[in-house]
């Protein structure tokens, strides 16, 4: 993207006597909205506008990279022409156009903001300032936000690292020049790139006017640019993948651990060692299994299929196809070489003979075979060696997303790099090998919700790094946990490494505490899959990616620019990663809260908005805020696989006011869910001691849609109701002590008929004053203290506060007095622990341990 900048031209104006308006009150299939010999104006939607100056008069309807939708949904646009000028007019803008002949220039062509949008006013040539960034092709070499490599001398450099413009910018407006953009053709597979064959001179502009309207804009580029496809369910999972010359007993080995370790596992990715790599056989670029490691390639994928795992295999495509490869003669003979030549076949990404060919002979056979997507590693020349200019990431990108989307019953996914503005139809980038250094990690929030201003909201990185720095020979696992924590808040959770020893990460290597806060965090993530799927979703149909800047929501409020390190999770959820070490076993955190109140779910605190916090997390806790009163669904402890369209829900209603959540259903992996959905409403409301919380009947319909579903609902942060019933009958419930949750069995309810829950509370039975953080970092401190000092003997209070949640369970209706005292304890903890026979050593521990 760039500003387009001229200069003046003066020309004599076109003189044309008639005067129309036109409203669009009928459908607008096309949004032209004005047209002469050498100009045409294009309403997108209400902030976007496509101007095109054409010398010869020929204009341009075929898709482009950026401008990839040619139809558009109807606006109310105002056009009023007096004969020397022409005014077009929407809710978001007014544009002024006084008629000639000549290209647009600052001195016919004016647009301003409309009335009610934070003003604007530009014109050809004018500077746009405060661009908001985008994303980069990759992060390859980056430490944080540096570059960092060894150069030829062996000497290691370093130097800022830089992000494309992205389409937001606090100037309120963005013009994207696509004068020389490649044009697509009207292929049904691949639409293939063609040149413009624009007259010199030509201009073809979309200008976004938004103001501060953030979301709003992202919306009208994707009317313009296509909608983000929503991920197959199961690229919400965790996925495996480490460069390591696995043998196919040692994935077979890998997967019995994970399930060994009761760790969930949705997606196995082989790299480059699937195939062979020795010199004879080509390296770094191969297209053959190595049937040294894998002796039968589809029997191994049936393997993979039976254990419900996805594959995908590592290409670098960029060496060709080679003599030795098992489909050499049929695409040498396709491409106009004789096989006994054994001559190279080179790799011309724009060629559309050789890239079907390549389909054709190797990766459709081996899709069949059991392949569920690719994962394109092209690393070596950014264009084309035929087609200049033509973006070879950009390029693959298209070719492989739509080879699978126009030939394949499964809904479409590519792992590739970031290839510039429109790559976004192409919806999951690899970010590349980035450094395994807190720097990194620091940097990870804001480039992943950074990306999602130009709608690449997908970014799925190498967790814990990919490289180490010089001198670094062991993994630091306070680091790595951290890393998978901030994983489970990612588009894409996904681990991998350099084929280093010390960078094995297979997680039963490391000790105890560290294989249980990952498969704490997996986990985790599979409980929030209904809750990240119901937001792609959103992202589909409204442009705004679940990882996102928090200036979409507040964009006149400065903190929300400042604190550039914490983002919005989906519409309910505040995540501000821990990005240092911990001191004394906690680490700190700063987080910007807007207003409103908000749930810290670690520690179980309702929190005012409209200030900064700055707050202590344990390796156990992470810094999650939940908007108050927030509905928010999530799967079963039980799930651990996510191909189930059946599989238990767990939905949680938060303290702090009324809420509502639209659940999103689909079939999970085809390609038909724009139409074919299902949307369950769910809705909370308190009044007074009473909560009311009600399932709406599901509406729509999907492929292999179960009837029936098997939910809870759980009530966070509050003491336990004195009644309960599900459609006015009396029921049951259980009590969770350690979460101070209500916890209502639905069973197998029927979707189609909706559902209600009243819940009768006593006075004041609101939790949600960090109790349960409280009560946590004791009972864990405690259950530490003995490896302390075996001998401990304790006294009354401090005894007793180990086993408040027994307590709870035991005497249910003297919760409130129970938890009062525990409180009271807590508050003068540093006194009962002086009180408390044992070494001062032991003590000063304790009081470390739990976070005074």
């Amino acid at each position: 993207m760039k500003n387009y900048g001229m200069k003046k031209i003066f020309t004599a104006c076109l003189t044309v006597l008639s005067v129309f308006s036109l409203s669009a009150t009928t459908p607008q299939t096309d949004g032209i909205v004005y047209k002469d010999k050498t100009k045409r104006f294009t309403v997108v939607s209400d902030g976007l506008v496509r101007m095109e100056y054409a010398p010869d008069g020929k204009f341009n309807d075929a898709p482009s990279f950026i401008g990839y939708n040619r139809s558009y949904p109807k606006t109310d646009a105002k056009v009023t022409d007096d004969g020397k000028n022409v005014t077009i007019t929407t809710s978001k803008l007014t544009l002024n156009y006084k008629k000639c002949n000549s290209p647009f220039s600052a001195d016919n062509l004016t647009i301003v903001s409309a009335e009610g949008v934070k003003p604007f006013e530009w014109k050809p040539g004018t500077p746009q300032k405060m661009n908001l960034e985008g994303t980069t092709r990759t992060l390859d070499w980056w430490n944080g936000d540096e570059l960092q490599w060894e150069n030829r001398e062996g000497e290691w450099c370093t130097r800022p690292g830089k992000l494309d413009p992205g389409v937001l910018a606090r100037d309120g407006w963005t013009l994207i020049d696509d004068s020389r953009g490649f044009l697509l053709d009207d292929d049904p597979v691949i639409p293939w790139v063609k040149k413009r064959k624009s007259k010199k001179g030509a201009q073809d502009f979309y200008f976004i006017g938004y103001g501060s309207d953030y979301k709003g804009a992202l919306k009208d580029f994707t009317t313009l640019s296509g909608k983000i496809p929503i991920l197959p369910r199961y690229a919400f999972g965790y996925w495996w993948s480490r460069w390591w010359a696995y043998s196919e007993h040692e994935v077979r080995q890998l997967i019995d651990n994970f399930k060994s370790y009761d760790i969930p596992v949705e997606v196995l990715v082989i790299d480059m060692d699937w195939h062979y790599t020795d010199a004879e056989h080509g390296g770094w670029t191969g297209w053959t299994w190595n049937r040294r490691l894998f002796p039968e390639p589809e029997k191994f994928l049936n393997y993979l299929r039976d254990r419900n795992l996805k594959v995908t295999l590592n290409l670098h495509p960029a060496s060709g196809i080679k003599k030795f490869e098992q489909a050499y003669p049929q695409i040498a003979r396709e491409n106009g070489v004789d096989p006994k030549t054994e001559k190279d076949i080179p790799w011309v990404s724009s060629d559309r003979t050789f890239i079907n060919s390549v389909f054709d002979h190797i990766l459709d056979p081996m899709t069949k075979e059991g392949v569920s997507f690719w994962w394109l590693d092209w690393q070596q020349s950014l264009y084309d060696s035929k087609m200049d200019s033509l973006s070879n990431t950009w390029w693959l990108n298209h070719t492989f997303f739509n080879k699978m989307k126009n030939t394949s019953d499964a809904r479409p996914i590519i792992f590739h790099r970031w290839g510039g503005l429109g790559n976004h139809r192409y919806q999951l980038g690899f970010s590349g090998d980035s450094y395994t250094t807190w720097k990194t990690l620091e940097y990870m929030p804001y480039f992943t919700s950074t990306a999602s201003n130009v709608g690449y909201g997908y970014w799925g990185h190498d967790i814990g790094g990919f490289r180490a720095l010089p001198g670094d020979s062991i993994i630091d696992l306070e680091l790595y946990t951290r890393f998978f924590q901030f994983g489970a808040y990612s588009p894409v959770m996904r681990t991998h490494s350099d084929k280093k020893v010390h960078l094995n990460k297979e997680p039963w290597n490391f000790d105890r505490e560290t294989l249980n806060l990952i498969r704490d965090a997996v986990k985790l993530r599979y409980r929030n899959v209904p809750y990240i799927y119901s937001m792609a979703r959103k992202t589909y149909d409204d442009g705004v990616s679940i990882c996102r800047p928090m200036y979409y929501e507040y964009p006149e409020t400065e903190e929300a620019y400042d604190y550039k390190g914490q983002y919005y999770f989906g519409d309910n959820m505040i995540v501000a990663p821990v990005v240092s070490p911990a001191v004394d076993g906690y680490s700190k955190i700063k987080v910007w809260l807007p207003e409103g109140k908000w749930y810290e779910e670690s520690s179980g605190t309702l929190l005012d908005g409209n200030r900064v916090y700055e707050r202590t997390m344990a390796m156990d806790e992470y810094p999650v805020y939940i908007k108050a009163g927030s509905v928010i669904p999530h799967h079963a402890a039980s799930v651990d696989n996510l191909r189930s369209n059946s599989a238990p829900l767990s939905i949680s209603v938060y303290p702090g006011g009324d809420g509502e959540f639209d659940l999103y259903e689909d079939f999970g992996d085809d390609d038909n869910y724009a139409d074919n959905f299902a949307v369950t409403k769910i809705r909370s409301h308190r009044e007074g001691n009473t909560l009311d919380i009600t399932f709406e009947p599901r509406k729509g319909s999907y492929r292999e849609m179960p009837s029936k579903r098997d939910v809870d609902v759980k009530i966070h942060a509050t003491l336990q109701p004195e009644k309960v019933t599900v459609d006015g009958m009396p029921v049951e419930y259980t009590y969770s002590p350690e979460e101070l949750a209500v916890v209502v069995d639905l069973g197998d309810y029927d979707c189609a008929k909706g559902k209600r829950i009243n819940m009768v509370f006593p006075e004041n039975a609101d939790e949600a004053d960090g109790t349960i953080g409280s009560m946590h970092r004791f009972v864990k401190a405690f259950g530490k203290l003995k490896d302390k000092y075996a001998e401990l003997e304790v006294n009354e209070d401090f005894g007793t506060m180990s086993v408040i949640y027994e307590m709870l369970e035991y005497y249910p209706t003297e919760s409130r007095e129970r938890l009062f005292t525990f409180r009271d304890k807590f508050s003068r903890l540093k006194d009962i622990v002086a009180g408390q026979p044992m070494p001062e050593s032991a003590r000063k521990w304790f009081v470390k341990a739990v976070g005074l």
